[in-house]
C-alpha cells in the first residue's frame, strides 16, 4: 500500500484547503470507482483502483483555477498530464497514467488538435478496466459546489455532450461497463 498521504503532503503543503477539496473529491470517486468495479464483476484490481483514484487529481496543484483555489500556472485541462508527471517522479508509472487518461471520458489527439487544447498531440484516452472505472466515476463528482453529492446520471450525461458526440459516446460505453 502506498503512503497517499505522504505524496500528497510533498505538493500540498502550501494550499491545505486545495488538498481538502482535491482529498474530498478524491476520495468519493475512489468509493464510487471501487464499488462500480465490484458491482460489474470484471476483473479489476480493487486496491490499485482506490490508490489511483485518491491519487488521479494530484495535478490540479499546478493548475489555475481560482474557484477552487488553484493558483498554479497550467490551464486546467493540464492536471492530467501535469498528475503524470508528479506521480512518475514518486515511482508510480501505473498510477500516472490514471492522471493523465481520466480527463473527460478520455481526450484523443484528433480532439487536442481540432479544439487547439495546450496538451500534447496524443491519445489521452483510458485502457485499462482500472483507468476506465476510474474515468467513469470520476464524472459523478465535482470539485465545486457541494463536492460529496453525487451528480445524476442524466447532468453527467448533458456535460459529456457538451464536449460533443464522441466525448458522450466514450462516457456511454464507460457506463455500458460500469452503471449497473
Amino acid at each position: 500500500m502506498i503512503d497517499i498521504e505522504s505524496i500528497y503532503s510533498r505538493y500540498y503543503s502550501e494550499n491545505r484547503a486545495l488538498l481538502d477539496i482535491v482529498s474530498t473529491h478524491s476520495e468519493c470517486v475512489a468509493r464510487k470507482a471501487v464499488s462500480c468495479a465490484l458491482a460489474s464483476g470484471l476483473d479489476i484490481d480493487t486496491d490499485f483502483v482506490f490508490e489511483a483514484a485518491m491519487l488521479h487529481d494530484i495535478g490540479v496543484v499546478m493548475c489555475d483555477a481560482p474557484p477552487i483555489l488553484c493558483f498554479g500556472s497550467l490551464p486546467y485541462i493540464c492536471h492530467g498530464i501535469a498528475g503524470k508527471e508528479i506521480l512518475e517522479n514518486v515511482g508510480l508509472p501505473r498510477h500516472a497514467l490514471v492522471c493523465e487518461r481520466h480527463t473527460g471520458a478520455g481526450i484523443t489527439a484528433e480532439d487536442i488538435l481540432r479544439q487547439n487544447l495546450p496538451l500534447p498531440p496524443r491519445d489521452m484516452l483510458p485502457i485499462s478496466l482500472e483507468e476506465k472505472v476510474i474515468c467513469y466515476a470520476d464524472k459523478f463528482f465535482s470539485k465545486s459546489g457541494d463536492i460529496s453529492r453525487e451528480k445524476k446520471l442524466e447532468k453527467v450525461m448533458v456535460q459529456m455532450q457538451s464536449h460533443g458526440e464522441e466525448s458522450l459516446k466514450r462516457f456511454l460505453a464507460l457506463h455500458e461497463l460500469f452503471g449497473k
